[in-house]
């Protein structure tokens, strides 16, 4: 394929790294966005970008979504012939506390987006939302003909207006825009307020861990590789107006997955159970039958190999 221009907005947190690293490995030229916030350590994400290294076909700009003058001056001085919106307030729990700035984030800053890239040229859009969006559907797995109308928390409900902002800028303007509904990524480089990292901690730095419901909670944990792949191939296809889950189309018990890095620690963590609170599901699982046919989608990292490539990743962290 021919190399291409592509904005990469949340360039410099967990799942916008290893896609900045994909697009680069093929030849694509990637102008990064990121604000480096503190919601978690910003040393993380710096780290991240020197992950990145300096590859001349990557441009990292220091900056806001919501920075109207900014996302301008980007989009008059690139052709991008796709946008990759990953930049987020990310975190069910956090967002209870703080609805604004999420909606301010996730849903105005998606706006300021796409309406430069009605402006600069319409390049294809993709938009990281959440399967939280599914709340607590009964309809096991997740098939994205569900109407996604009753969201738990300010998150998963920023997440689904901007999936509709989409639709409309679609319909009103000839958009094509793709909404990949990510089910708990996991791997190299993720968050340290995500179970996996958490866990970790425990384990060897005695920090404390809560589990809910005594683990007795399923997810479809996904391995970020397996993510990238789907957004990549989504950037890559116009398909007018779409919503596709990006799982790996299987749901394992939360305590079953702390035993899986416990095993690989050859010691166990040592957690206290709480009720599992108003915001969370005890369920995610999702049907990839739309990814599979419309993106070629194809999961290839077990939980099994997906949690020793993040166990060793953490282990050279702290070693």
């Amino acid at each position: 394929m021919q190399s291409r221009t592509i904005l990469l907005t949340g360039a410099a947190g967990f799942i916008g790294s290893h896609t900045a690293d994909r697009l680069l490995q093929r030849g694509d030229r990637v102008v990064g966005l990121d604000n480096v916030n503190d919601y978690y350590s910003p040393a993380q994400k710096e780290q991240n970008l020197k992950n990145i290294g300096s590859n001349g076909n990557f441009a990292f700009v220091r900056g806001d979504v919501r920075d109207k003058a900014l996302i301008e001056r980007l989009f008059s001085e690139n052709h991008f012939d796709a946008v990759i919106h990953l930049a987020a307030m990310a975190g069910v729990r956090a967002s209870v506390d703080e609805p604004d700035y999420y909606f301010d984030v996730n849903l105005i800053g998606t706006l300021g987006l796409l309406e430069a890239a009605r402006r600069y040229g319409k390049p294809n859009f993709v938009f990281a939302s959440t399967s939280s969006a599914y709340g607590r559907s009964m309809k096991i797995p997740f098939t994205e003909s569900e109407a996604a109308d009753q969201p738990l928390a300010p998150y998963p409900a920023s997440k689904r207006s901007a999936e509709l902002l989409g639709h409309s800028y679609h319909h009103m303007h000839g958009m094509d825009f793709t909404a990949l509904r990510f089910f708990t990524v996991y791997g190299p480089r993720n968050r340290p307020d995500m179970l996996p990292f958490l866990v970790m901690e425990n384990i060897r730095k005695k920090t404390p861990l809560t589990i809910y419901n005594h683990g007795d909670m399923h997810r479809d944990w996904t391995y970020v590789d397996d993510i990238v792949d789907g957004v990549v191939a989504a950037a890559d296809r116009r398909l007018g107006y779409e919503v596709i889950n990006l799982g790996r189309g299987e749901a394992v018990l939360l305590k079953s997955f702390v035993q899986e890095l416990e095993s690989l620690a050859k010691s166990k963590a040592s957690w206290t159970s709480k009720p599992m609170p108003d915001a969370d599901v005890p369920y995610t699982f999702a049907n990839i039958e739309k990814a599979r046919r419309l993106l070629g989608y194809d999961p290839q990292i077990s939980v099994g190999e997906g949690t020793r490539r993040f166990f060793e990743w953490y282990e050279a962290q702290v070693s």
